[in-house]
């Protein structure tokens, strides 16, 4: 039977290879993806990996067995950036000659020379000098190697000091070994670098999930193709003495070999797009091409679950073929779907909403466990729902109506409910995909805090020079007191070509004394004006209190209070604003960092940008349009393959409806309207059903309300319905040439 089912996929005529090859293709795309999302774990993993030896120094990283003789190595950590690109530079100083080396490099760099990652060297051969290599002292001795970089276009350098330099950096503190605790795992006193592995490793598991199902099903109506004509093929196998036993063995070998074609298939697909995927910025970084790796204890999982998977799907979508001989033309109506559909959607529903109530897991697989099975149980409750809806909807569609589609349409979905179902589940999932995924964007976007300004925040640059919670300056130099920024410092910035203004906040004295609240202090009215950003005095004021753009509270410059005028020259500076073009400011960073080399100033807009809160939403924004595109793909080639293949199999009883008097144009309406209902009725279900998810999620996990999504959400869905209706619709010219008289003669 092995022999005659090859014989049959292979030479059953035009119809089988249309089956096995869309089958294939369904396979192929499955593994494809899941290979994908796998490779993707594996690249976030291998990305935060890179980020442990920036640990060093951190307060709780895991020791390191220190080589007898090692001496210590002076080390300092800052960011820096440019034009919105962030550039970690590690300055150091060797005590001895056996100190130990971070990965990437031979050796040390000396005083007076630094190691740049590839990226940096083209980006400083690129940039005016004034504005980026006047930074970084001395001469460049040569690239930091790949070990050290998280990505291809990491911006890393590597500066070599004299002891008695850094010294000087608060910051700064003797090392024994390089770290290799990845951010993930320190747990801490850590550095706020590197990703959130375990939260997009989180997303991905909600990827592969979201994609599943729409994958399942397209393997199932793909092995459906010519339904009907297999049905009387085994029912003819049947009459002349096969069992029940060799048909299943007939079939199983056509779900086999397609879904064998089809995991080569998508080891082929996974090999072409791997240098595609490892271009998307995912995380905020490329992967480098290796990173995107299975890992070998994957292969067996995904090489012989994928093809049982779909063999399954088929096998389900097919398990009528083995009926009884007569069976084929004695069949009956099955029995309507019940309202008992709805218990496994409200089962996956009420496991999202226990955790409204108990609390969210404590542990990233706790968490994963929880919403990825809530997630997959309520996909799987719409999948059971879809016939018992589309039931109710065409029930609904038949009532009180005498026009003869509208009948027809209404009694053919009643009929056969699971059929209707079936052409538009793909799409269904989809949407239900994509309003989870947008549901949880939106609200992250709308809980995101985001200073408002009077002013491009991108024009305005500030150093704090007062404070340990900012990116660039982690703490007061000893005594507690800034550095002075004298007056050559001061004229040096305002002639810099580009800088339109400058403004020295000193420290607030005036009520709370010497630890006065970082973000406030006073500046002199008559400089607000060459900083908007900062805002107005009020007219005839001479001093006022201001707030230095604090992204955490989301407050900004425009709290602007007037105070009585103190002297405050004599009070020290705890930042400089600037205000300037893009590249003015980059010289007038430069001119900062050569000054006060611990120190890094940041424009208003990069450190919005580069809150960990804002990094993270961008990378799950780009996974949430991952699953969306790829979910609407799978869902448009399931209904372009069901739509056809529903024709072809129907085309018989639309000649004798033909015959019998039945305009063309009716049944080109029964068309639209048996795909057509079920596709509208079971969107808003599916939509509703995905906010109520996503709003659940939201509540568990981020403690939030959810927050509407905005117009582009509702634009979109519709565009998506036409379209959908648009592809039903251009089969539509089919029906003439399917529905001939000889068809109802031949058949």
């Amino acid at each position: 039977m092995i022999r005659l089912g090859l014989r049959l996929t292979f030479r059953g005529g035009r119809e089988a290879v249309a089956r096995l090859v869309i089958t294939a293709l369904a396979t192929a795309l499955g593994v494809g993806m899941l290979l994908s999302t796998v490779a993707g774990m594996h690249a976030v993993r291998a990305q935060d990996d890179r980020y442990a030896w920036l640990e060093t120094g951190a307060g709780f990283v895991h020791p390191r067995p220190v080589p007898a003789g090692t001496t210590p190595l002076l080390w300092s950590l800052s960011p820096d950036e440019f034009r919105g690109r962030i550039i970690a530079r590690v300055d150091l100083a060797a005590l001895g000659d056996r100190s130990p080396v971070p990965p990437g490099l031979t050796r040390l760099p000396a005083a007076g020379e630094y190691y740049a990652s590839p990226a940096l060297v083209t980006l400083l051969k690129k940039a005016p000098h004034d504005q980026l290599a006047a930074r970084f002292p001395g001469r460049l001795a040569g690239t930091i190697g790949a070990a050290a970089l998280a990505a291809p276009d990491s911006l890393v350098a590597v500066v070599g000091r004299t002891p008695q330099e850094l010294h000087a950096y608060p910051r700064a503190q003797a090392v024994r070994y390089i770290s290799t605790t990845s951010p993930a795992e320190c747990r801490s006193g850590c550095y706020a670098i590197g990703i959130d592995r375990n939260g997009v490793q989180l997303v991905l598991g909600v990827v592969a999930a979201a994609l599943l199902f729409p994958l399942l099903i397209f393997v199932g109506v793909a092995s459906r193709l010519s339904a009907a004509r297999r049905e009387q093929r085994f029912a003819a196998m049947r009459l002349v003495g096969a069992t029940p036993r060799q048909i299943a063995v007939v079939s199983t070998v056509e779900s086999t070999v397609a879904s064998a074609l089809g995991v080569v298939a998508g080891c082929a697909l996974f090999a072409a797009v791997r240098p595609l995927l490892a271009r998307v910025p995912f995380t905020g970084a490329r992967f480098f091409r290796s990173d995107l790796a299975v890992p070998a204890a994957a292969w067996p999982l995904i090489v012989l679950g994928v093809p049982v998977a779909a063999a399954l799907a088929a096998r389900l979508g097919m398990r009528r073929v083995s009926i009884s001989p007569l069976g084929v033309s004695r069949r009956t109506t099955p029995p309507p779907p019940r309202a008992w559909r709805l218990l496994p959607l409200l089962a996956g529903l009420g496991e999202l909403t226990f955790f409204v109530f108990a609390g969210r897991p404590r542990t990233t697989e706790g968490q994963l466990a929880a919403y990825l099975g809530g997630v997959l149980v309520t996909m799987a409750g719409l999948v059971v729902a879809g016939p018992w809806i589309t039931l109710l909807a065409s029930r609904l569609l038949a009532r009180g109506t005498g026009r003869p589609a509208v009948l027809l349409a209404g009694r053919r979905l009643a009929d056969d409910p699971r059929a209707g179902y079936r052409a538009v589940s793909g799409l269904v999932l989809a949407l239900f995909a994509a309003s989870i995924s947008i549901g949880i964007m939106a609200t992250m976007h709308g809980k995101r805090i985001v200073p408002t300004y009077g002013h491009d925040p991108a024009e305005t640059m500030v150093l704090r020079l007062n404070t340990q919670e900012f990116p660039g300056s982690f703490t007061e130099p000893p005594g507690g007191r800034p550095p002075a920024v004298p007056a050559s410092l001061v004229a040096q910035l305002t002639a810099v070509p580009g800088v339109r203004g400058l403004t020295l906040v000193r420290r607030d004295v005036t009520e709370v004394g010497r630890f006065a609240d970082p973000f406030l202090g006073l500046v002199r009215c008559a400089d607000l004006p060459h900083t908007p950003a900062l805002g107005r005095c009020p007219a005839g004021a001479v001093t006022a209190r201001i707030v230095v753009a604090d992204t955490s509270e989301g407050r900004s410059g425009k709290a602007v209070v007037p105070v009585a005028s103190p002297d405050l020259a004599s009070l020290p500076v705890i930042a400089v604003v600037l205000d300037g073009t893009r590249g003015g400011l980059e010289r007038a960073r430069t001119v900062l960092e050569r000054a006060f080399p611990h120190f890094v100033p940041f424009s208003i807009a990069e450190e919005q940008a580069n809150r960990p809160s804002n990094q993270l939403l961008e990378q799950f924004q780009r996974l949430a349009d991952v699953v969306v595109f790829a979910s609407l793909v799978v869902a448009g080639c399931s209904l372009a393959v069901t739509v056809a293949g529903g024709l072809a199999e129907r085309k018989r009883p639309f000649s004798l409806l033909r015959l019998a008097g039945a305009p063309l144009g009716v049944l080109r309406r029964v068309v639209l309207l048996e795909s057509g209902l079920p596709l509208l009725a079971l969107a808003v279900v599916s939509a509703g059903v995905g906010f109520l998810a996503a709003g659940l999620f939201t509540r568990s996990q981020l403690q939030q309300t959810l927050v509407p999504p905005g117009a582009g959400y509702y634009l979109g869905v519709v565009c998506g319905l036409v379209l959908a209706l648009a592809l039903i619709a251009s089969t539509l010219p089919l029906l003439a040439r399917l529905t001939g008289p000889e068809t109802a003669r031949n058949g």
